[in-house]
């Protein structure tokens, strides 16, 4: 399915200083970027890098003195899902996973699995499949939690989230990651492009690799599944942040797009008691 993305995004630098951003569609063999423009006004010389072990396509640049600084990115992107029917598939024992999948099991910044143990085996372990222990553990954060803006901040982890009970899509996903590894299945943070996401903004939700795959969910629910274009993957918002800042540069105004280049779109969700995931683009 084919999307057109645009995001516009501006900053006052009160000195000199460096932005990294990490706006680019991610390019995979099941997400093709057909064309995209990305634009610094005024014109500042650009380098993109993909950090080693990471497909993550991030562009950095230097400010060299005072100013208003207006970032603009827009692309048309074709991507790709599978469905899987996931009935009676069962747990992949760590000792049988890839070396690139262990650091999706340990604890990480916001998503502190290890203190949240308890909790994740109490409510989940008795369910039979990994893909029904997800499914079970983003039902519970949809119900026990409530969707609110201004209620966290870049330092709310999984852990408060679950204390606090209210948070922003970034919350649901770090609270979805941290059950999952607690429940030792291992889990990535996604952000992305959304269509439909109202009001428009970037969105994070969460993958769980189960049978050799990773596997979409979004316990906020605001999106159809199958109407995002992933921009990165990371441990947790720590490695996919949008924007690193080096320097005195001040975040101003942001504006964020998605829509279908195409026809003939089904919208695509998970009901309480699904057996089918998504795959998304690798």
């Amino acid at each position: 399915m084919k999307f057109d993305v645009f995001t516009q995004m501006e900053y006052i630098a009160r000195s000199a200083g460096t932005l990294i951003l990490n706006i680019h569609a991610l390019r995979s063999p099941n997400q093709t970027v057909i064309s995209e423009i990305f634009n610094i006004e005024p014109y500042i010389k650009a380098e993109e890098m993909i950090i080693p072990g990471s497909e993550n396509r991030l562009v950095r640049f230097e400010i060299p003195e005072p100013g208003n600084i207006k970032i603009s990115y827009t692309a048309t992107v074709d991507n790709r899902y599978t469905i899987t029917d996931h009935t009676g598939k069962q747990h992949v024992e760590v000792a049988h996973l890839d070396s690139s999948i262990l650091p999706y099991l340990y604890p990480s910044r916001y998503c502190q699995s290890d203190k949240l143990y308890r909790l994740a085996n109490n409510l989940f372990g008795h369910i039979d499949t990994p893909f029904e222990q997800v499914m079970a553990l983003s039902n519970w954060i949809n119900r026990n939690v409530q969707y609110m803006s201004g209620f966290s901040n870049t330092q709310t982890s999984a852990y408060d989230t679950v204390t606090q009970q209210v948070g922003v899509c970034r919350d649901f996903a770090h609270l979805g990651i941290a059950l999952c590894r607690a429940l030792t299945i291992p889990a990535r943070y996604f952000t992305g492009y959304a269509y439909h996401l109202k009001p428009a903004d970037f969105h994070a939700c969460f993958e769980a690799y189960l049978g050799g795959e990773w596997v979409l969910f979004d316990a906020t629910r605001l999106v159809p599944l199958n109407g995002l274009v992933k921009i990165a993957n990371g441990r947790d918002a720590a490695d996919a942040a949008l924007a690193n800042i080096f320097g005195d540069i001040i975040f101003t105004t942001m504006q964020v797009t998605c829509e279908l280049a195409e026809e003939n779109f089904i919208p695509f969700y998970y009901g309480d008691t699904a057996l089918q995931g998504l795959s998304y683009p690798q």
